[in-house]
């Protein structure tokens, strides 16, 4: 854990070459829609994570041709049976056997040898020690953002990935969506001139933890969840671990809550910056790379989060839209207009350079948000009886993002959200709250990877913090 993070440099960064060619399990042949798949191009996949968000991923990879999910693991056996009904359910619509294995202990699962690739959907904590595991036992790997819980995590991922020789893709999705990708093609095309301000809009930063201590269930293995965390104060409450109950089937009332404290996640700041702070580096071409300066709100009167490029741009933590200050997105300001993208939406200053079938519509306001949870949740409902009634095609969504990794598998080349990409974004997110709880400017040299002589910063547990014995990234 003491090792510097200078021992990978920018320029080995970014220029590992293209991944080897690696062999595919042989597998039994299956067939989608009626279609043989070959045994040969068959990807197999291995769950780690099968909370709220597993299950989402699990949808998306449904989607996706020649796919089969064959294990899962959780620390929560309840979450095990649910998920493996849900798997069995869509196999048996598929005329493949009704077989998902599942595991309390992650390294069961990664000795299975018939497993090409997991999927990992855990807290941001276990990301790095499950990662490099799986990429040492030949495992390709979709990990869920952000990349990793500190920055040294980051770059021992992208380490374990290429010396391993394997695909990583991070589910950082807005990156495989079409109007953040048309943003991306506007803003390097030079539609709306030279870049001189970044808005994006993620959200709140962590708080300190304060749950009340609650017992454990006996379904669940607190201790394997907490894994390398060795904070005192971090103790269970259900908002850590949403509970979930089989029969009747309850899902998870709210997504975990170790997002928004500052010993167990990095808040919205990472959550949602993994989205749009990382859309803004790829369009300006800072992928592998990032800001040099970081100033926290408040100090000498700074409004909002600011980053600052070495190029000249700068990045702030702000509302894009004068009339929606809650709504995720971005803004890139030009010399000659402005750009605006979220989810479902973009915008330009000259409209004719935006597709119609991109414009969609402006993000909804808190108000608007309540109403069509509403309305969400009753579509959950009929998807659920859907389930019920044996219509298990209801998992299946078309995932892009999903399908794009298991191409990426198939033919060893680099997804569009390859580890380094993670990695740089990542680092971008812990900094911003570095300086944050420094309350103070902190600068990072994107080129060694390093805080050059600042101590205090490197010192810091969102750069590198101790692992709980036995636990140990190196």
């Amino acid at each position: 854990m003491k090792k510097k993070n200078n021992e990978i440099n920018r320029r080995q960064f970014l220029n590992y070459s293209a991944l080897g060619l690696a062999g595919l399990t042989i597998l039994p042949s299956w067939s989608m829609a009626g279609v043989k798949v070959a045994p040969s191009d068959r990807v197999v996949l291995g769950f780690i994570g099968l909370g709220r968000q597993a299950l989402s991923d699990f949808r998306g990879f449904a989607g996706c041709e020649g796919v089969q999910v064959a294990a899962c693991c959780d620390v929560d056996s309840m979450k095990i049976a649910r998920f493996k009904k849900r798997v069995n359910e869509w196999q048996k619509s598929k005329g493949v056997s009704e077989r998902c294995d599942g595991y309390e202990f992650y390294e069961d699962l990664l000795e299975r040898k018939d497993i090409d690739a997991v999927a990992i959907v855990t807290p941001d904590h276990w990301h790095a020690l499950m990662t490099i595991q799986a990429c040492q036992t030949g495992k390709d790997v979709f990990v869920q953002k952000p990349l990793a819980y500190t920055i040294t995590e980051g770059l021992a991922m992208v380490k374990a990935v290429r010396n391993n020789k394997r695909v990583l893709q991070v589910g950082s999705q807005q990156r495989s969506s079409k109007e953040f990708q048309k943003a991306i093609e506007l803003v390097q095309a030079g539609a709306i001139g030279h870049i001189e301000k970044i808005y994006a809009r993620v959200g709140a930063p962590p708080t300190p933890l304060n749950l009340p201590e609650q017992s454990v269930p006996a379904n669940l293995n607190w201790n394997q969840w907490m894994g390398p965390l060795n904070d005192p104060k971090i103790h269970y409450h259900p908002d850590l671990c949403p509970p979930i109950s089989l029969n009747p089937e309850e899902n998870e009332k709210l997504w975990g809550a170790w997002r928004w404290y500052q010993e167990t996640g990095n808040g919205y700041t990472a959550d949602w910056g993994a989205h749009m702070f990382d859309i803004a580096q790829a369009a300006i071409g800072m992928d592998g790379s990032g800001p040099v300066e970081y100033i926290p709100v408040g100090y000498n009167g700074t409004q909002y989060a600011t980053m600052k490029y070495a190029n000249g741009i700068v990045m702030t933590e702000q509302p894009y839209l004068d009339d929606n200050e809650s709504a995720q997105g971005v803004k890139f300001i030009g010399t000659d207009g402005w750009i605006e993208v979220a989810r479902g939406y973009l915008a330009c200053s000259d409209p004719s350079k935006v597709p119609e079938d991109l414009a969609g519509n402006r993000p909804l306001t808190q108000a608007q948000r309540e109403e069509r949870r509403v309305q969400t949740a009753a579509q959950q409902a009929q998807q659920a009886e859907r389930r019920r009634t044996g219509n298990a095609l209801a998992f299946e969504i078309s995932s892009p993002h999903m399908q794009n990794f298991i191409d990426s598998v198939r033919s060893r080349r680099n997804p569009i959200a390859p580890v380094e990409v993670g990695c740089s974004t990542n680092t971008l997110c812990c900094l911003v709250n570095i300086a944050r709880e420094l309350n103070r400017p902190v600068k990072w040299n994107p080129v060694t990877l390093s805080f050059d002589d600042d101590k205090e910063a490197a010192s810091h547990r969102l750069n590198c913090y101790q692992y709980r014995r036995p636990y140990s990234l190196y």
